[in-house]
């Protein structure tokens, strides 16, 4: 029994240096890198804010409304005077029959429509149009009472032109009339002509 528990010790003494464990050393297997995931960033959440229409109305505003581009979240009165006198649905019927060029004119519209109701409940915008016909009426007939005296005045400088050329042609023949005609005759000749000879002749 002695001998063997020699032997069996000698064996583990023997063995132990030759003995290789992969806990005690610090280099990784060759496996390990191939087991590191990356995984990628999260991409940043894109938060849509709400049109002024869905807001005021407290629902969730997609990313293709149709009110969206004629209410911005900016403008809030402006899509509340419109549904205030027109409703949401109406708005937004009126929209969808609408080609896209022309909704941005019928937004304009119906939100000077809606100013001018809650202004004068009674009239609304007629009332704006009895004002602004009435001022044309006026501008009209102070336009035609101008061009009346535009004429008059052209009128009466022609009339003073033709007077004062009037005047001229009678002022001429006034004078051709008042000055004596100049008669010359044999006598008148003969005597201008001595009367020349004679200062010429010596003294």
């Amino acid at each position: 029994m002695e001998s063997l528990d020699i032997t069996a010790t000698k064996t583990n003494t023997t063995s132990s240096p030759l003995s290789f464990s992969p806990s005690s050393t610090s280099t990784p297997p060759p496996n390990q890198f191939s087991r590191i995931s990356f995984s990628p960033s999260p991409l940043p959440l894109v938060v849509i804010s709400p049109c002024a229409a869905c807001k005021t109305l407290r629902r969730k505003c997609v990313e293709k409304c149709i009110l969206a581009p004629y209410f911005p979240l900016t403008e809030p009165l402006k899509f509340k005077i419109a549904h205030k006198v027109f409703g949401a649905n109406s708005i937004i019927k009126l929209l969808k029959e609408l080609p896209e060029s022309h909704r941005a004119d019928a937004v304009s519209s119906m939100v000077y429509e809606a100013n001018a109701r809650v202004r004068d409940p009674v009239y609304g915008c007629v009332g704006l149009i009895w004002q602004l016909q009435e001022q044309l009426n006026e501008l009209q007939e102070q336009l035609a009472k101008v061009q009346a005296e535009i004429v008059n005045m052209q009128f009466q400088q022609t009339n003073l032109i033709a007077l004062n050329s009037m005047g001229m042609q009678q002022t001429c023949t006034n004078f051709m009339i008042s000055s004596p005609p100049l008669s010359l005759d044999h006598n008148n000749v003969g005597s201008l002509h001595d009367s020349y000879w004679s200062t010429l002749r010596p003294l």
